[in-house]
């Protein structure tokens, strides 16, 4: 089923002693029948109010929400045909595992109304979906928070809806079982076509598991895309910064008489006008070069098996200081100072309003 916000909107009222929040601000995207998109951004960027829109718990305060070529803006949300999975679970811990799957299939009424033994057949299906058919009997008390997240998933999946939708479902796991569950995710989404839009403020979890990634702040979409298309092509500084791991490396420069110059090091020629600029370099864009026009005060090297992480500082940085990944076999000089080499396509720079300035290596 295909996703189309048109103009979304949603403002949230003044209160007594609170200002008006928009909290989603004229939100315009398309999501593709059968793809998982990933809702990423910080806590109060809006996501989780777009997720609430799509499924009726919130309503609009402009713009539309179409499914396929229906107008769904004002259909309730028991109309909806969605599957709704929680950050919290939200399992009924009177009930087994059987049950809770069971639950909303057993509240259809009128001409959807089902037979025992077919409720009892989507449910077995749903759950062997999720790989928990041998906990059917089980309350949640007596259940992993992995096994937990999967019931929630099974609930939502069994009633066969149009739109799945997850909102940080696996915020409350730990690290290990976040990576298996998520895993998980990917695999059922695939093996049902349904599509699916995911909540998260990780963005590792949604560049390795989304079909498209939508970066959001303060209510604003900054860039919609290819996940990997995304982090090698931001369009601003923003999104630039929240993306990777580590965190891009950002300094001040200019650009002068055709030249990048970052502190007193010129880094390459540029067909540019003369201006301030910030430049973002990712940790994996610099190489160990002894004749490298990049010259940094070297200030400790980690060794982390399979990488070497190089801590240094420049007299250009933003921040308190540089983080420079390399490979492991990298021979480092022990000297003050360390000399780098940019991959261009690694490097990009922003101007004051923070907006991605255009290479010739972009175009």
């Amino acid at each position: 089923m295909k996703i189309v916000l048109e103009n979304l909107t949603k403002v949230f009222p003044q209160g007594k002693h609170t200002p008006a929040v928009t909290a989603v601000d004229h939100f315009n995207f398309e999501i593709p029948d059968g793809k998982l998109v990933a809702l990423l951004g910080p806590s109060g960027c809006g996501k989780s109010t777009t997720l609430n829109m799509i499924c009726g718990l919130e309503t609009p305060t402009e713009g539309k929400i179409f499914f396929g070529d229906e107008d769904i803006t004002n259909v309730p949300v028991e109309n909806r045909d969605v599957g709704m999975v929680f950050q919290s679970y939200a399992l009924y811990p009177h009930l087994t595992v059987k049950q809770n799957i069971m639950f909303p299939l057993e509240n259809k009424k009128g001409k959807e109304k089902l037979g025992k033994q077919v409720i009892e057949e989507k449910a077995m299906k749903a759950a062997k979906l999720v790989q928990i058919d041998s906990l059917m009997d089980r309350k949640p008390s007596a259940l992993s928070g992995g096994q937990q997240q999967r019931v929630a998933i099974a609930r939502a999946l069994v009633k066969q809806p149009k739109v799945l939708l997850l909102d940080e479902p696996l915020s409350n796991l730990d690290a290990r079982l976040r990576l298996s569950t998520r895993e998980e995710i990917r695999r059922i989404q695939q093996e049902t076509g349904v599509t699916t839009v995911f909540v998260t403020h990780d963005q590792e979890e949604a560049m390795s598991i989304s079909d498209l990634m939508v970066v959001m702040k303060d209510g604003v979409l900054q860039q919609m895309d290819k996940p990997q298309e995304i982090y090698d092509n931001p369009v601003n500084l923003f999104v630039a910064k929240f993306l990777g791991t580590p965190a891009i490396n950002v300094l001040h420069g200019k650009i002068e008489n055709g030249k990048l110059v970052i502190g007193k090091n010129v880094i390459f020629n540029v067909d540019l006008p003369d201006q301030n600029v910030s430049v973002g370099i990712r940790p994996e864009g610099l190489l160990v070069d002894e004749n490298g026009p990049f010259v940094c005060s070297l200030q400790k090297i980690e060794k982390l098996g399979r990488d070497t992480s190089v801590i240094c500082t420049h007299e250009g940085m933003q921040m308190d200081h540089m983080r420079i990944v390399v490979p492991s076999e990298t021979k480092i000089e022990n000297s003050d100072t360390i000399r780098f080499s940019l991959k261009p396509h690694k490097l990009y720079l922003f101007d004051e309003s923070e907006n991605r300035i255009a290479l010739e290596e972009d175009a």
